[in-house]
C-alpha cells in the first residue's frame, strides 16, 4: 500500500473541504452571523491546513494509483470529507462531535437524515453548509477530484470505477477528467435552471439555491422544519418532483440528448422502467389513500388516523412522495407514517429500488433489479430445458458472467448488511419499525424511515444511541459507494505491502 499517496490525495480533500466552505462563510456575513461565520473560518483554516500537511508528508510518493489504492483513497475520501465538514456545526456550537459527524456524513452521501432538532432556529449560513455539502456529494467527492486533478492519469479511472454507481457506469469520454468533467457541466447546467425555475414559482434565492442543492443530488435536507410541506406551494412541488426525477435519472442520457440524440431516454430500458414504477407506484398509493385496502381488524384503531384526501389531495400526495421515496430525496410533504400499511410497505419497496445507475439516487438501482430478474428467469427456465444457452441482455447489451457475479455479490452483501444492521439497531433498545426503516433509509440514502425516525416525528435521529448514529453514518456511506470500498479497508491484508 503506497501510504505516501493516500496521504497526498487526502491532504488535497482535505483542502477542498476548506475552500468549500468560504460560500457559507460569505452568507454568514451577509446575515450578519458572528459565532456561525467564527466556526466556519475556523474550519476553513483547521481543514487547509491538516490538508497542507498530509500533502507535505505525502509530497515524495510515486503517482500511480493502482486498484488497492483507489479503492482505499475512495472508501477513506468519504471518511476524511465527512470529518472535516462535521467542523462548522462543532465550531459554531450547533452539534456535538458525534452528532456533527452524522449530519456531514448524511450530507455528503445524500442521505438526509438529520440530528438537528430545530431546523428553523439554526444559522442560515450553517444550513447553506449543510444543503451545499449535499450538492458536492452529489455527482461524487471523488468524481469531482478527478475533474479537477487532470494529472491522475489513468488511476482516474479506477478511481471512477470505484465512485460511481451502478454495475458498469459507462464513459461518456475517451479520458475519464473529461468524462467526470462533462458530468460536472451537466450537474452545474442543471442547477441553475432549477434555481431559476424556484425563483419563478415564488422562493427567494437563498431557499432556491438550498433546494436545489438537496434536490438535484437527492439529498433532502431543508430550510424548513415541516420540509417542503411549509410552502404548501403546488408549483413548487411540481417543480422539485422533476427535478428530483432529472436527479435521479442517468446522467449519460443527459449526454446523449445534448449530442442531438433526442430518444435517448425514451429508448433506454432502465429509464422506461424507472418512469413505469413511478407512474404504477404513484396511482397504486392515490388508490390506497382513497380507501382501496382492507382493514384488519386489530389494527383498525392505527388505521382510523389516516388522513381523510380528496382525489385530488391523494393523487398529490402520493406523486410527491413516492418520487422522494423512489429517487432516496427524502423530502416531505406530509406524514406517510400515518397512511395505510400497503402505501408505507410501498414507499418503503420503492425506497430499496431506487433510482436509475449514473445518477445521484441512492437505492439498489434499477438495472441490477433487471438483471436478476433476468438471470432468475433463465436459471427456472433452465431447470427444465437443461440444455438451453441463451444470452442474458439489458439494454440489448449481453451482461458477461463479470457482470452477473458482480449483481449476485452486490445483493449478497445487501441483505447480509440490511439484516446485521437491522439486529444490531434492534440490540440498542429501537422498535421493530424504527430499526428497520432507519437503516433502509440511511442505507439507501433516503433519509426519513418509519417510525420514531419518520418524516414529521418529534423525535427523529436525535435520540438514537451515540453507537447507533455511527453505525448509521457506517451504513450511509457503505450504501453511497456500495459496500467494496468499506469492506475492504476492514481487510488487515488488504494494508499490507506487496
Amino acid at each position: 500500500m503506497n501510504f505516501g499517496l493516500l496521504a497526498r490525495y487526502l491532504g488535497f480533500i482535505c483542502v477542498g473541504a476548506g475552500v468549500s466552505m468560504l460560500p457559507s462563510a460569505a452568507w454568514a456575513v451577509y446575515y450578519r452571523e458572528g459565532w456561525p461565520f467564527i466556526g466556519l473560518t475556523a474550519a476553513t483554516g483547521l481543514s487547509s491546513a491538516l490538508g497542507g500537511a498530509l500533502a507535505y508528508v505525502g509530497r515524495r510518493a510515486p503517482s500511480r494509483i493502482y486498484h488497492r489504492e483507489a479503492l482505499a483513497l475512495v472508501g477513506l475520501s468519504w471518511m476524511v470529507v465527512a470529518a472535516m465538514g462535521a467542523l462548522p456545526y462543532l465550531f459554531s456550537g450547533v452539534l456535538g462531535p458525534i452528532d456533527a459527524f452524522f449530519e456531514s456524513m448524511s450530507g455528503f452521501t445524500t442521505t438526509g437524515s438529520t440530528v438537528i432538532p430545530d431546523i428553523e432556529a439554526t444559522a442560515k449560513s450553517i444550513l447553506f453548509w449543510r444543503a451545499f455539502t449535499q450538492w458536492l456529494g452529489g455527482v461524487g467527492i471523488v468524481a469531482l477530484f478527478i475533474a479537477v486533478l487532470p494529472y491522475l492519469g489513468t488511476g482516474g479511472k479506477l478511481l471512477f470505477r470505484r465512485e460511481s454507481t451502478g454495475p458498469d457506469p459507462r464513459g461518456l469520454r475517451p479520458r475519464i477528467q473529461d468524462t467526470a468533467a462533462v458530468l460536472w457541466k451537466i450537474y452545474i447546467g442543471l442547477t441553475v435552471l432549477e434555481t431559476a425555475a424556484l425563483m419563478c414559482v415564488g422562493m427567494n434565492l437563498y431557499d432556491a439555491l438550498c433546494h436545489t442543492f438537496t434536490t438535484l443530488s437527492t439529498g433532502g435536507f431543508s430550510t424548513r422544519q415541516a420540509s417542503i410541506a411549509a410552502y404548501d406551494s403546488l408549483a413548487i412541488e411540481i417543480v422539485i418532483l422533476l427535478f428530483m426525477l432529472a436527479g435521479a435519472t442517468n446522467f449519460a442520457l443527459y449526454f446523449e440528448i445534448m449530442r442531438g440524440n433526442w430518444t435517448a431516454m425514451l429508448k433506454d430500458t432502465e429509464w422506461r422502467l424507472f418512469i413505469g414504477i413511478f407512474l404504477v407506484s404513484t396511482l397504486l398509493v392515490t388508490f390506497n389513500l382513497l380507501g382501496l385496502h382492507v382493514t384488519f381488524e386489530p389494527t383498525a384503531t392505527a388505521m382510523a388516523n389516516t388522513p381523510d384526501y380528496s382525489p385530488g389531495q391523494a393523487f398529490r400526495n402520493a406523486a410527491f412522495q413516492v418520487a422522494t421515496c423512489m429517487t432516496d430525496t427524502g423530502f416531505s410533504t406530509t406524514d406517510y407514517d400515518a397512511w395505510p400499511y400497503f402505501s408505507r410497505a410501498l414507499l418503503l419497496v420503492i425506497l430499496i429500488i431506487g433510482g436509475c445507475a449514473g445518477s445521484t439516487a441512492g437505492g439498489v438501482k434499477i438495472v441490477r433489479f433487471l438483471i436478476l430478474m433476468k438471470m432468475a428467469y433463465y436459471w427456472v427456465e433452465r431447470a427444465f430445458r437443461p440444455r438451453m444457452v441463451r444470452a442474458i441482455r439489458v439494454k440489448d447489451e449481453v451482461i458477461d458472467d463479470e457482470v452477473q457475479r458482480k449483481v449476485t455479490t452486490f445483493f449478497a452483501l445487501y441483505v447480509m448488511w440490511f439484516t446485521g444492521a437491522v439486529l444490531f439497531m434492534s440490540l440498542l433498545g429501537l422498535d421493530l419499525d424504527s430499526a428497520v426503516g432507519g437503516v433502509a433509509a440511511c442505507m439507501n440514502n433516503c433519509g426519513p424511515g418509519l417510525g420514531f425516525v419518520g418524516p414529521n416525528s418529534s423525535l427523529d435521529y436525535h435520540l438514537v444511541p451515540p453507537l447507533g448514529k455511527l453505525f448509521l453514518s457506517l451504513c450511509m456511506v457503505a450504501g453511497r459507494i456500495e459496500f467494496l470500498s468499506i469492506l475492504g479497508l476492514l481487510y488487515p491484508s488488504f494494508w499490507r505491502r506487496g
